[in-house]
Order: C-alpha cells, then sequence, then structure tokens
C-alpha cells in the first residue's frame, strides 16, 4: 500500500483535512480523500483521522495511506468512432467534442479506448491496461485527430517522434479579443500552477517543463479571432494555457477562459486538432493527415462571421 507522507507549513492552518489533502494529491478527488478518511487511511501527529472536517494546524504531520489501485476490466462498446486512416501498424481517429480518451476512474465506460477495442482488438500495451493503443491524447472538450498504435514497435516509434518534437500538429481555434500581429510564438515553461494544484500554468524558466506554441491569426471578428496553432512541444493544456497567458483564452474554456454568457453552451474550449504529419512507423515515410471543422466549430464561425 503506498504511503505518503506531508509537513503541514504555516499557510496550511485551520484549513480541511480533506480539502488540504485534495491540494496536496491532485490525482484523488476530494470525494475519494472523504471516504478514505472515514475507512481511516489518514492519520494526524500518529492518531488516525476521523472527521473530514478536522483542521489542520502548522507543522502537523499527515500520512496518507493510498490502496491498491484495483484495475477495472475495460469492456470494448459498440460506440461509433470516425476512422480516418487503418492500416496493420496504426489507426487515425477523428474524436468528437465531449469524449474521453482513455478510462479514468469515474469514466470507465463510453471512452475512445472502449470503442477501439471493440473495433481492433490489437493494441499496444506499453501504456498498461487502462489505455491500450494510446501514445498521445487529447482533452475531452478538443476534438480532433488522434494517433493509435496497434503494436508496441509503432508505439515506440511514434512515442520517440513525440519526444523529439518532429511530428506536426496543427490546431483551430477561437479566442478572445484581436491580435496586433498576423503571427507570433508563446514560448513560456508550463507547470502545475501555484494557486490550483487541478490547472497548468505558465510558471519560470527554472521549474515547469519548456512549451513552445506558435499561432497565426486566420481571421477576426468584433472582439473574437480566429488562429490555428503549430505545437514545438505537447505539453498538459498547452494551447489553452498559453493563449490564456497572453491575454487571448479560448472561448468556452470553462477552466482558463473568461466566463461569458454567449458561447457557455460550447461544452468546453473551441478547439480542433485539425491535422498532423508524422513518419509511418513501418517504413519511415511522411505520411499527414487533415479534418474537416466539426459542426459546432463552424456554426460558431458562421455566427461571428453574421
Amino acid at each position: 500500500m503506498p504511503q505518503y507522507k506531508f509537513i503541514t507549513e504555516d499557510e496550511s492552518d485551520g484549513e480541511r483535512l480533506d480539502k488540504l489533502l485534495s491540494e496536496l494529491m491532485p490525482d484523488c478527488s476530494r470525494t475519494f480523500i472523504q471516504k478514505l478518511i472515514k475507512d481511516g487511511a489518514v492519520t494526524k501527529n500518529g492518531t488516525v483521522v476521523t472527521k473530514s472536517s478536522q483542521k489542520a494546524e502548522s507543522g502537523d504531520e499527515l500520512i496518507f495511506n493510498l490502496p491498491e489501485p484495483v484495475v477495472p476490466e475495460i469492456i470494448p462498446e459498440d460506440i461509433p468512432i470516425d476512422i480516418v486512416y487503418e492500416d496493420s501498424d496504426l489507426l487515425i481517429i477523428n474524436k468528437q467534442k465531449g469524449v474521453v480518451v482513455h478510462p479514468a476512474p469515474g469514466h470507465l465506460s463510453g471512452t475512445l479506448v472502449n470503442a477501439i477495442l471493440y473495433h481492433c482488438k490489437d493494441l499496444s500495451g506499453i501504456n498498461g491496461i487502462l489505455r491500450p493503443g494510446i501514445v498521445h491524447r487529447i482533452d475531452k472538450d478538443t476534438s480532433g485527430l488522434l494517433i493509435i498504435c496497434k503494436n508496441d514497435n509503432s508505439h515506440r516509434k511514434i512515442a520517440a517522434q513525440l519526444k523529439d518534437h518532429s511530428i506536426e500538429r496543427t490546431y483551430h481555434a477561437i479566442v478572445h479579443g484581436r491580435f496586433n500581429e498576423e503571427f507570433g510564438t508563446v514560448d513560456a515553461n508550463i507547470g502545475r500552477s501555484a494557486s490550483d494544484r487541478k490547472k497548468m500554468a505558465v510558471v519560470d524558466h527554472l521549474s515547469g517543463k519548456s512549451a513552445v506554441t506558435h499561432y497565426t491569426v486566420l481571421k477576426e471578428f468584433n472582439g473574437y479571432s480566429y488562429i490555428k496553432c503549430n505545437l514545438e512541444t505537447g505539453r498538459t493544456h498547452q494551447i489553452r494555457v498559453h493563449m490564456a497567458h497572453i491575454g487571448h483564452p479560448l472561448i468556452g474554456d470553462e477552466l482558463y477562459g473568461i466566463h461569458e454568457n454567449k458561447y457557455k453552451k460550447t461544452g468546453g474550449q473551441v478547439l480542433h486538432a485539425k491535422s498532423i504529419g508524422f513518419k509511418h512507423p513501418g517504413n519511415d515515410e511522411w505520411i499527414q493527415f487533415d479534418s474537416e471543422l466539426p459542426e459546432y466549430f463552424a456554426k460558431i464561425l458562421k455566427d461571428l462571421e453574421g
């Protein structure tokens, strides 16, 4: 059973233990932590904590016993998927907005992996039981192209291209505001936000990971811009964080965006992984794929033009 030990600092004095632990363990939900406290899995200065509402004091020693994960069986599901390309090594999928890529706590069914397993029985196993074939991913509310690997050799070769940033990935987005220039580059490290552990943020050059986004303005409207972004790196929420950092958050982005009424029902950020190019893992020949803008995206553009 994995065990985590924390010594609380002055700023944590008086904070509820369930809230504090959810900040210290960002991969664990507050509800999950409350259940573990109820089960006696948390101690404070050697005494088992009995209430989630118990307060922390500066200098407390908190020990958090995380139970071994139970890996669920992933069930193939007959869910329609948009297959752009397929051969013996890989699949190119055009993922719909709102679809989770792989199973995780709270999303064990209805994911892209559940659908792929129904379509294809042979997938790479490098990323484990919950992520067969998954070598990279895009956010639930981002639509667009995704590479799925059918064997471990393909997985390793695609992963190597992702690591050395040789895969070409172009995203289209609609953001707030108008730009002073047609082209630009955001070169700013990205790491976990110090104020909200569930968010990413631009951090100083000594922390986080290098992240570079090139953008081009395709069209401007009254208060909005339609842009494309090319990624040199592939950090978590990279485009969303970088565009918010320079004052142009994506419309519909509930985590990094502006709270507004006009596009709050878009189902999340208006972001589409439109094209992808890479060396085929079987023969090293360059292949490129492009996708149409999804209907929801095209409707917003039409509305802005009107």
